[in-house]
């Protein structure tokens, strides 16, 4: 981990606009941002632990603990909401045993909500990992999952 922090200051600087790209390369490189790191990155650019986390907890792209091999990301907007977003979740939660904001006693699977993720007019949207899926069902949601098992 110390090394990983130490290669993305050096890589980006400790001005205060490195700090994103910083905490970027940390989390690809360790699959998500420690207390530790953070710490670390607190020193390097000389300003508070609770300014790093601010940031790092503020979006919702940052994991501030270990996540599963696949984060789904199901856009909580209202227009995916109109979609019936609520059987999504329920049928989502049912098929890996866990809750919205939980992740899998395996760590396969991490389920959370984001903000818009761009795609209202093909809503309800999920993001799994990179991978953008627009027009969501709950049976659909339920066959992607099926697909990464």
């Amino acid at each position: 981990m110390l090394e990983s922090v130490a290669k993305a200051v050096k890589k980006h600087g400790t001005k205060r606009d490195a700090l994103l790209p910083v905490l970027q390369d940390i989390q690809n490189e360790c699959g998500h941002l420690s207390k530790d790191a953070m710490e670390e990155v607190a020193k390097a650019f000389d300003v508070s632990s609770a300014d790093v986390y601010g940031t790092a907890s503020f979006y919702s792209f940052f994991k501030v603990k270990p996540a599963g091999k696949y984060t789904i990301r199901l856009c909580k907007t209202i227009s995916c909401d109109m979609q019936n977003k609520e059987a999504i979740i329920e049928a989502v939660e049912e098929k890996l045993g866990i809750r919205l904001g939980e992740t899998t006693p395996d760590s396969k699977f991490t389920f959370l909500e984001t903000n818009c993720l761009g795609f209202c007019h093909k809503g309800p949207a999920m993001l799994i990992n990179d991978e953008v899926h627009t027009e969501v069902t709950a049976e659909k949601a339920v066959k992607i999952l099926e697909s990464l098992s």
